[in-house]
């Protein structure tokens, strides 16, 4: 007999539909309000069932910038005093409060919802001999692991997750996403396929400042799931999207490998096409799908990375989703359909549909690139080495 709650079980047959997504930046920094992103997944309204619905904002918490702020979502009081005394042993907490919400039609049996800005303790830090990423990090998977009926929807900074079970709409409009601006936001509608309608199983998923939401279906999550396992990280939610949040913080962050080359790792080229790339690219994508190949995202999708610092979005290598991108002046706009670009964006400057596997990429300028190396760098300009299961790359002088 199964010992996961019933909450969080897997459903015994598949939910199909379509799934919608959108990703708004402005590159120059202005801030947005919420009301524009769920203006976007309403118009998307019919590619969702209603089991879920979720947004993700950046800039939004500049009171408490320098803090990781933990949305938490609770099944019951024994959850909250349980990952409250973890909290409490490992880090600062200079805000406890609840999420501000409202009551919407259409919204119920929504778990406690809570929010926390602290900072790790510098002795434990320093005992810990991690970096404070990797010491958060230690902390989401320790909870979702072990406190049964705790779930940390977000934690990373200056940004927050708001998602649950419902259509997108209701869900911004519960957790008045008006009132709040960010540079950057993200939304998703519908939910994981064969998973149940439980809130902490919508999207966005996130891990520190990173957050993907998707539409399609990861079909080599058992592979990624074991994959990320030998890097300590614990797949726990059972659904496909959760390993993309944690491959992108491993490549990029933990393994700092250039943003093109990531999204090469994730969605990588049939071997026919390298076959016929030059051979410098092709010793490239070789090395990366030796080493990364347990990581490769097999199957249907298209994603939207958010990050502090812009976002990326990025379908799979033979283009099995839907996704539409715009530009306005500097702000930039994805969606998987382009009536919800143009429902915030009316005329825009431009506006085309991606190549598979090649992605869109939104950079807020005067903010720290957390990514290593130049975000649009070609693979014939960077040079990597390999050792064991990582990859080390440099940039190189390309002769013109």
């Amino acid at each position: 007999m199964s010992t996961r709650p019933r909450y969080r079980e897997e459903s015994s047959f598949k939910i199909h539909g379509g799934c919608g997504l959108m990703g708004i930046c402005d590159e120059s920094g202005a801030l947005m309000s919420g009301e524009d992103a769920i203006l976007a997944m309403a118009v998307q309204h019919d590619r969702g069932n209603g089991l879920g619905g979720g947004f993700a904002g950046y800039g939004i918490y500049p009171e408490f910038a320098d803090h990781f702020c933990f949305h938490m979502m609770y099944h019951d009081l024994r959850a909250k005093e349980e990952s409250e005394a973890h909290f409490d042993k490992h880090f600062l907490v200079d805000l406890a409060e609840p999420m501000p919400t409202r009551p919407v039609k259409g919204i119920t049996d929504a778990p406690l919802l809570w929010r926390y800005f602290m900072q790790p303790y510098p002795d434990k830090l320093e005992e810990s001999e991690m970096s404070a990423e990797d010491y958060v990090v230690h902390a989401v998977m320790a909870i979702n692991s072990t406190i049964d009926g705790a779930f940390v929807a977000s934690s990373g900074k200056n940004m927050g997750v708001f998602k649950g079970v419902g259509y997108p709409e209701e869900i911004g409009h519960y957790f008045r996403l008006e009132e709040y601006e960010g540079h950057t936001w993200t939304g998703h509608n519908r939910f994981p396929t064969n998973t149940p309608g439980w809130w902490g199983g919508a999207h966005p998923f996130a891990l520190l400042d990173w957050t993907i939401v998707h539409n399609g279906e990861i079909s080599s999550y058992g592979i990624n799931s074991r994959y990320l396992e030998a890097f300590g990280y614990k797949c726990t939610l059972g659904t496909d999207t959760e390993v993309a949040a944690y491959l992108f913080d491993l490549l990029l962050r933990r393994h700092k490998l250039p943003l093109s080359l990531a999204c090469k790792a994730l969605a990588s080229p049939l071997w026919d096409d390298i076959d016929r790339m030059p051979e410098d690219e092709k010793a490239v994508m070789r090395s990366l799908r030796a080493v990364y190949g347990p990581g490769m995202l097999n199957g249907p999708f298209a994603i939207v990375l958010g990050f502090n610092g812009g976002m990326v979005a990025l379908n799979d290598r033979i283009k099995l989703r839907p996704l539409v991108a715009a530009r306005k002046g500097s702000t930039i706009m994805v969606a998987s359909e382009e009536s919800a670009i143009r429902a915030v964006i009316p005329e825009p400057d431009m506006l085309w549909t991606p190549k598979a596997g090649e992605p869109v990429i939104a950079r807020v300028r005067g903010m720290d690139w957390p990514i290593h190396g130049d975000l649009h760098l070609a693979p014939s300009e960077i040079s990597c080495a390999v050792t064991g299961t990582e990859v080390s790359c440099d940039t190189v002088e390309v002769n013109a």
